[in-house]
């Protein structure tokens, strides 16, 4: 495990780019997407679109489609100096709603944003405590930077978390855990990389090159009021299932109930006998009850031996509830009244979406409808394996944070 500091000097200003179409900082907080099938033309629009504001970092979410090794140089050499970091997607959420096959950035004026990252390797080998090494140098390249800084933020800075982690190497839990410990009062979000539903190789971009079984946390301090928020459209119904047989290293269900774990989820749902696919299981999540409160476990993949791989830690014992939907609409309206009513309408949302909730408004044909919702309200963001809100590594959830005007 490593923590590393990009190089570039906090202190001074970065890049200016040319003012473009729309996405540029007149309209809200930059943001950007580009659907050029070539690394180069990609990253060019990008940075043509993101205008000419001074950025201190650009985000980037792109679809597994693209040559990583390409795009990840041509992102290095259209924007220079300004840091990037991002992840690989199984869908991406651009400045007109949902898209795919896309490359998505957004960008933070180095006028607001003071933001400190650190790559952590080999995630799949963390330890607990690699989260207080890798928490103070986050917070001591913040207070450099904050002092460094021509302008200070000044007083009223606040600062909040974002985590991007490899998808498929099983170790969310404990690396969201820890680290929001060993970060104390700092507020959290997060996702997971995909590829497209492969279940194959996912990967989080830093420092100009994709990285396999890692992580980027990155740490963002400004002045503008912002919310880390989680939202999920699901409630418990009083069907509950046993977990009696479980490999929890690779999140795996053998059984339920004593029977053959595929076959009797089907049979809770009302599918007995039906083919189990991804549509499926967006559609018919279970819950878990922690500390008072639901949490979705949603379900992977079910397995030539009716067992089913699950996206989130599982073990022997634990109580499953199978979980009934709400609107999902009205839950995202909501979500909205509330963020509005904490930071304004917001400049931006950064948002973590969950592929399955994706599949789910695809087979209920709510696409269209929450796509006008997400550009309304600008969020930009992906698809996810999974998501992070402060210490609970979670599913089927919409994460993020939303941030108001100045």
């Amino acid at each position: 495990m490593s923590a590393t500091i990009p190089a570039k000097d906090r202190g001074q200003a970065g890049e200016t780019f040319e003012t473009a179409e729309s996405g540029a900082s007149g309209d809200g907080l930059p943001r950007a997407v580009s659907h050029a099938e070539q690394p180069d033309a990609a990253a060019r629009e990008l940075r043509e679109r993101l205008g000419d504001t001074a950025l201190e970092l650009v985000v980037v979410f792109c679809a597994p489609s693209y040559d990583r090794i390409a795009l990840a140089a041509a992102l290095a050499d259209r924007f220079g100096t300004v840091p990037i970091i991002g992840c690989t997607t199984a869908g991406e959420i651009g400045p007109g709603g949902y898209t795919t096959g896309a490359v998505v950035a957004v960008g933070f004026p180095a006028e607001d944003f003071s933001i400190v990252t650190a790559l952590v390797d080999h995630v799949d080998r963390f330890e607990i405590a690699d989260s207080t090494e890798i928490a103070q140098t986050l917070l001591s390249a913040r207070d450099r930077a904050m002092t460094a800084r021509p302008v200070p933020l000044g007083e009223t800075a606040r600062s909040f978390a974002m985590l991007l982690i490899d998808g498929l190497a099983m170790s969310e839990e404990t690396v969201v855990s820890a680290l929001h410990n060993a970060l104390i009062d700092i507020p959290l979000f997060g996702a997971s990389a995909g590829d497209d539903l492969h279940f194959e190789r996912t990967f989080v971009l830093h420092d100009g090159a994709f990285h396999p079984n890692a992580a980027v946390v990155a740490l963002f301090t400004t002045t503008r009021p912002f919310t880390v928020f989680r939202t999920q459209h699901f409630v418990s119904s009083d069907r509950k299932m046993v977990v009696t047989g479980a490999d929890p290293q690779h999140r795996i269900v053998t059984e339920i109930n004593a029977e053959p774990a595929g076959r009797e989820y089907a049979r809770l749902v009302g599918l007995e006998g039906e083919p189990l696919t991804p549509m499926i299981f967006a559609a018919h999540p279970v819950v878990v009850r922690v500390g008072g409160q639901y949490h979705v476990r949603s379900i992977q993949k079910v397995n030539d031996d009716e067992s089913l791989t699950f996206f989130c830690a599982i073990d022997e014992g634990i109580v499953l509830t199978v979980a009934e939907g709400v609107d999902p609409v009205a839950n995202f309206d909501g979500l909205i009244n509330s963020i509005e009513a904490e930071v304004g309408a917001p400049d931006l949302i950064l948002g973590c979406d969950c592929i399955l909730r994706r599949l789910e408004m695809e087979q209920r044909q709510l696409n269209a409808v929450m796509s006008e919702r997400l550009a309304r309200h600008r969020v930009v963001g992906f698809c996810a394996y999974g998501e992070q809100v402060n210490g609970m590594h979670v599913n089927q959830t919409f994460t993020g944070v939303a941030i108001g005007g100045r």
